[in-house]
């Protein structure tokens, strides 16, 4: 082998590259500039309001109503029952839930694919409750010149009453959200006169808990949990397609964009549109450019779309600079007719078809679901023994849930072999909404039935009818 002694050997040095501007220091972390969104008005702004006053009406208001003698909706973990309007669910329910879940992905996976991210810019709570706070913080400080002048002033006295008093508005509204969101889980009644008595530790960690959390969230993360936290902004582009409904920047009308007064003539000049104005950047609540093209932090709120047509007015240009299409219809330039007759194509109408065939099958299952149900289990200290009269018997212990909010009379009867008998009591009470637990005694004649384990069924049904008929399986044993 030849030796590499001697050999010349080529060095190339590596040298850190400088950042511009000449300094040696490059930041690990830059941190996220606060964004001062503007106030506008129009369509977009007045659809998101209406949705916060729908949602929040619902939020607060839905604890505070009554069904008959309790709360209309309510989630009671302690005792095990869910009251929804006129139902009472049990855990052994849970199917239901799943429903509701797989639902409500149905109809984010629809809303999605027809008009985009409409969750994400109208009803979803992060949006709504920094919206609020938001309002609350303009009404105090002023809008968004204002803002910004106050956070760059120093500590004045009128600096430090306005910050104040934002922060105990924040804090209130943030402690009646955790209240009212605890008040899902235990009546809301109980729960002030607990709350006021400074009783029950668990519920008031949960109300300072999620209270924290809406004024956090809310107040300082806002556009920061959009686009960190929420996975919704990372899976949103495997819903979209071309024919999604999206906001969207014409960028064949508007570019190339500068500013310009309302006399000037824009085709003279070689101009497209758009003047230039940032009003797109500044009303968006999440901080960004529209003309750069979408983006994961869009949350698709249209407020962009509202402040371009505001301008557009006062320049007499038509509107729609910045609208809500899809990328097919300004590759094409399509008319608005051919965007919504591409809304139906076979992605949505599967989405909607299987959506409603889900919800009706949900809807009728809720209907004709039984007001009762029923557990049996077998008694493990004495599984088979024989009694006075030369009988056979097998003890069991059956939970008897009734599901109507009325007290509910039960006869007990079993079949599944002959001469089978219930030698216990054959009715039993139990309260409205009430969970009893009473042992049952099944009996058959020594010798009747073969050695070995035998399938017989419980039978209970309400007296009063339409309020319960069940049947459960269980073994009666036959000891060799």
């Amino acid at each position: 082998m030849q030796s590499d002694k001697g050999k010349h050997r080529k060095i190339i040095p590596i040298a850190p590259a400088k950042p511009e501007g000449g300094t040696d220091k490059v930041p690990m972390f830059v941190s996220e500039k606060k964004v001062y969104s503007r106030s506008i008005s129009g369509v977009f702004a007045r659809w998101r309001w209406a949705m916060v006053f729908l949602t929040q009406l619902f939020f607060y208001g839905m604890p505070w109503l009554q069904w008959g003698e309790r709360q209309m909706l309510l989630f009671d973990l302690e005792a095990r029952r869910f009251y929804i309007f006129g139902l009472v669910l049990y855990p052994q329910d849970f199917i239901y839930l799943t429903g509701l879940l797989i639902i409500s992905a149905l109809a984010l996976f629809l809303f999605t694919a027809v008009a985009g991210r409409l969750w994400c810019g109208f009803s979803c709570p992060q949006t709504v409750y920094t919206e609020i706070f938001v309002w609350i913080e303009s009404k105090v400080e002023g809008e968004r010149s204002a803002r910004m002048r106050l956070d760059k002033n120093g500590w004045t006295f009128e600096k430090i009453w306005k910050k104040s008093l934002k922060q105990f508005l924040w804090i209130a509204v943030a402690l009646w959200t955790g209240f009212t969101f605890v008040g899902y889980f235990v009546p809301i009644r109980e729960l002030a006169v607990q709350l006021l008595a400074l009783q029950g530790n668990w519920q008031m960690f949960w109300v300072l808990f999620y209270a924290f959390a809406t004024y956090g969230n809310a107040g300082y993360m806002r556009e920061q949990v959009c686009k960190y936290m929420c996975p919704y902004a990372r899976f949103q582009s495997a819903m979209f397609d071309n024919d999604t409904m999206v906001v969207s920047y014409d960028v064949q009308r508007g570019e190339p964009r500068a500013p310009r007064t309302k006399k000037d003539d824009a085709k003279a000049l070689g101009l497209g549109d758009c003047i230039d104005c940032n009003m797109c950047v500044q009303v968006c609540p999440v901080g960004i450019d529209i003309r750069k093209g979408l983006q994961y932090e869009c949350i698709g709120c249209g407020l962009c779309i509202d402040a371009c047509n505001s301008v557009m007015d006062k320049m007499e240009y038509p509107r729609g600079l910045i609208r809500l299409t899809t990328q097919n219809a300004i590759n094409r330039a399509w008319k608005h007719a051919q965007v919504i007759r591409r809304i139906f194509r076979p992605r949505v109408l599967i989405y909607t078809a299987v959506l409603v065939l889900l919800s009706t099958a949900m809807i009728a299952s809720l209907v004709m679901r039984e007001p009762l149900k029923v557990d049996v289990i077998r008694d493990r200290a004495a599984l088979s023994r024989i009694v006075a009269g030369g009988k056979l018997e097998n003890v069991y212990r059956l939970q008897i849930m009734n599901a109507t909010e009325s007290e509910q009379r039960y006869r007990i009867s079993a079949t599944g072999l002959d001469h089978l008998e219930v030698a216990s009591e054959q009715e039993v009470v139990v309260g409205p909404a009430e969970t009893r637990g009473i042992a049952v005694r099944l009996q058959i004649p020594y010798g009747s039935a073969e050695p070995g384990s035998h399938p017989v069924y419980f039978n209970l049904d309400a007296v009063k009818a339409g309020s319960g008929k069940v049947s459960e399986k269980t073994v009666f044993l036959v000891p060799r």
